[in-house]
């Protein structure tokens, strides 16, 4: 019979545990357990209090995983130049960003608008009756759920948010009795996870006991089944549009091989190949979600709710294309990108973890929207950058050189190597290999 191993065991209770006992117990998962104990409590924050802070943002916290936190500079926005904070281990991200925001600075800046702000949120109900009816007292029926949530809305609105409309959705034709109420909201500075989906569970126990007392229905119709209440992450119409344009002429000297008007045409079929073909369009997008999620992060916001929505956003046609497109007219170079991205700055980590505080007030403090304009300026930075290198010299010399210092961490590299290394690579073109090479010839001599 082969050996029990010590990681085949359950764990029973272990989020009633003291942080020491869960940090022992995972500590024997590995071969050297005072090691990885001191690995542990090494991320540990040396003030307890920002300590507490971090361990109660999630569940089972044992330890902290940093990632890079930095500054894309220069980003002018609207003729409002900010300096962003990023937070992201990607090497050659926030180099590209720098660049590209730099570049676009000498041209007029970014330009940004934010085309919608509301977000959704559903009940889903199944209830076998004459649809007819509901459409009747529709409108009476959303009075009636208004009144049942307005205690939880009142401070929202009183800051002018809240509730923006419902509407009645039929599913009955894909699932037997299935209808939904789309709910639209405006949540002004904050997130409003929280607060969309409990209006919504009001909304679900309101709509139940509309059903039993009003006389429109029969005594067969009086009962639906509430299959779930929740918010939607797609919000297509909290929307954001940003970019940037220039003449040809502008474009000159980008890439000594190229004129502007070449530069421009050879950029303008990248992109398009990026509309056509879904391969080339999921890298193309992780392109913009590198500049946005480094900022969603270093802001305290959900960067996965703002990729789904991103991603549903970019196959809303029913094929997965690009989120940016480009445009010229004459001689005039336009490039663009819409994306749907809901942030906010109140609320949940915005307002408790210490570095998105900070990052705020490096901003400014600005307002959702503001911010909503920020990110995805950067985004599209981002994005520029790694098409500007596709059509011209290629992605991998600038993403290796950003890399090298990746690798020579690897290789446990001194000091010294390291700054003979980059002297080296300056005009070499880094790999794994020819770094390897380099400092072996460095010892070897």
């Amino acid at each position: 019979m082969p050996k029990r191993r010590k990681r085949d065991y359950l764990i029973r209770g272990f989020s009633k545990l003291l942080k020491e006992d869960k940090v022992k117990i995972v500590s024997e998962l590995m071969d050297n357990q005072v090691e990885a104990m001191e690995l542990l409590k090494s991320f540990w924050h040396t003030d307890g209090s920002k300590q507490k802070i971090f361990d109660e943002f999630s569940e089972n916290t044992i330890s902290n995983y940093y990632i890079p936190y930095g500054v894309a500079p220069n980003v002018v926005v609207n003729g409002t130049t900010y300096h962003v904070p990023v937070a992201i281990e990607e090497s050659s991200v926030v180099a590209a960003a720098s660049s590209s925001s730099k570049f676009w600075s000498e041209r007029g800046g970014f330009r940004a608008e934010v085309v919608g702000i509301e977000k959704l949120g559903q009940v889903h109900f199944l209830w076998n009756g004459d649809k007819n009816k509901l459409v009747i007292v529709f409108d009476e029926l959303k009075y009636y759920l208004r009144g049942a949530t307005k205690e939880t809305t009142k401070n929202m609105e009183s800051r002018g948010g809240g509730i923006i409309d419902f509407e009645l959705l039929d599913f009955t034709d894909e699932v037997d009795n299935n209808y939904q109420i789309k709910v639209t909201f405006n949540t002004k500075d904050s997130m409003g996870a929280n607060f969309i989906n409990s209006c919504l569970e009001e909304f679900a126990q309101a709509l139940q006991d509309f059903f039993k007392t009003h006389d429109i229905f029969d005594e067969d119709e009086k009962d639906c089944e509430i299959v779930m209440s929740i918010l939607s992450n797609y919000t297509p119409n909290c929307l954001v549009r940003t970019w940037v344009e220039c003449d040809f002429e502008d474009l000159d000297g980008i890439y000594k091989e190229m004129s502007g008007e070449q530069f421009a045409r050879k950029f303008e079929t990248a992109v398009r190949i990026a509309e056509i073909d879904v391969y080339r369009a999921t890298t193309h997008n992780k392109g913009v979600f590198n500049g946005i999620d480094a900022v969603a992060i270093a802001t305290g916001n959900d960067f996965r709710a703002i990729e789904a929505a991103g991603h549903a956003y970019a196959a809303r046609d029913g094929k997965y294309r690009s989120l940016t497109k480009v445009k010229i007219e004459g001689t005039r170079f336009l490039y663009e990108l819409n994306v749907p991205i809901a942030l906010g700055t109140v609320g949940g980590l915005t307002s408790l973890h210490p570095l998105a505080k900070q990052s705020l007030e490096m901003l400014g403090n600005p307002n959702a929207e503001t911010l909503m304009m920020i990110v995805a300026a950067v985004g599209l930075a981002n994005n520029f950058a790694a098409i500007r290198s596709l059509v011209t010299k290629g992605i991998q010399i600038g993403h290796m050189k950003m890399h090298l210092f990746n690798i020579l961490n690897h290789i446990e590299a001194t000091k010294d190597e390291k700054a003979k290394a980059v002297e080296y690579f300056v005009a070499n073109k880094v790999s794994y290999g020819a770094v390897q090479k380099f400092i072996e010839n460095l010892r070897k001599n």
